[in-house]
């Protein structure tokens, strides 16, 4: 399949930002990269992959700072393999190691990139006022960052990208050493890098639940592979099944629960193990994950009305009910069926999908927000 071939065209011109046609990487004991065919379109996209899985390897070949064994790449419409300079003077870069000289304030080390990126030099000193301004450092601007927090470094890292006003941006783990708060706070700043300015975002992480609440597309790669490529939305969209969560007994002390748990009444003290009862014997689908929370298939619209005219008959409050959705951890789980109710979605737009094996299979499983990939 032709590069050409897989991209959308508006008016005769391509409008992806990364295109890639079996684009193959291989290392003497190792391929990194292997017939990869994707493309990117403007917007924030999120790059999942495990470690290992190719994501530092492309991220290089696209910057046109390692070459590729076979296929091509294109970022913005120019060749990776013949015009590297020109894409680098295009594209933002945030790599994920502390790279940061600790003798250098933040203003002297974006002003410098800046003027690396081919910007005159007042210019770049209203850009890196303007950008540190952006990323909340304005009043931190003169300090050594040598002194400066985890969370301060990412900010420079991430200014830096975007001081020479690029078409696009890399971000390789910007929330990585970052707490939630931080976390947080960073990735408004990415999606802002978009919705403020315009600028596309490719953006890696390990953390899924990351790129759920931040991402319009994702691609994921595993072996160097395609995994799957397609939107956010269809990674998340909703189960057929129900979360249902109830309350104790209203007004019943926790000693006289605890009485009425008897042989003849067992599930007495569990408000979910009576309405899971209840609801079994209506004939649906049933499923406790603890002593308040129900997993309820949906069979049709009446199951809603089950389930609250059996917690109103029972006495209990009902604090939850609510669709359930996929995530993208799913993909990473061999039970994704049993765990998450399947109900037939189709699996992708592009690529292939299915449960994967190894370094995903353990992590994935959490069922937090930020399930880790790797």
């Amino acid at each position: 399949m032709s590069l050409a071939g897989e991209r959308r065209y508006v008016e005769g011109v391509s409008t992806a930002v990364i295109a890639t046609d079996g684009l193959t990487k291989r290392f003497p004991r190792v391929t990194a990269l292997d017939r990869l065919t994707v493309e990117v379109q403007p917007g924030v996209v999120g790059l999942v992959g495990a470690n290992g899985a190719g994501k530092s390897t492309l991220i290089k070949i696209l910057l046109g700072l390692a070459p590729a064994t076979s296929g091509r790449g294109e970022v913005l419409g120019l060749d990776v393999a013949t015009r590297g300079s020109e894409i680098r003077e295009q594209v933002g870069y945030m790599p994920e190691h502390d790279c940061l000289p600790p003798d250098v304030s933040a203003t002297e080390f974006v002003v410098h990139m800046a003027r690396m990126a081919g910007l005159p030099a007042t210019a770049a000193r209203e850009r890196t006022a303007d950008t540190l301004r952006h990323v909340g450092l304005y009043e931190e601007r003169y300090r050594p960052m040598g002194g400066y927090s985890t969370g301060m470094k990412q900010r420079v890292k991430l200014a830096q990208a975007l001081v020479h006003d690029p078409k696009l941006v890399l971000l390789d783990e910007p929330t990585n050493g970052l707490d939630p708060a931080g976390r947080d706070e960073m990735l408004g700043l990415i999606r802002r890098v978009h919705t403020d300015f315009g600028i596309s975002v490719l953006v890696t992480t390990h953390l899924l639940g990351e790129l759920e609440r931040t991402c319009d597309h994702l691609v994921v790669i595993d072996g160097g592979k395609l995994l799957r490529s397609s939107s956010t939305a269809s990674f998340t969209g909703a189960t057929a099944v129900l979360a249902v969560e109830v309350t104790d007994l209203p007004g019943l002390p926790a000693q006289d629960r605890a009485a009425r748990a008897t042989a003849a009444e067992p599930a007495a003290a569990e408000p979910a193990a009576v309405v899971r009862e209840r609801l079994a014997a209506a004939g649906l689908s049933v499923q406790a994950e603890n002593s308040h929370l129900l997993l309820v298939r949906l069979a049709d619209e009446s199951t809603y009305d089950a389930i609250r005219d059996t917690v109103a008959e029972l006495g209990l409050g009902l604090v939850r009910l609510e669709q359930r959705r996929h995530r993208v951890a799913e993909l990473f789980t061999d039970d994704r069926d049993a765990q998450d109710g399947r109900d037939g979605r189709a699996a992708h737009d592009h690529g292939t999908s299915g449960p994967a094996e190894g370094p995903y299979a353990q992590d994935s499983r959490g069922g937090t927000d930020d399930v880790a990939a790797s």
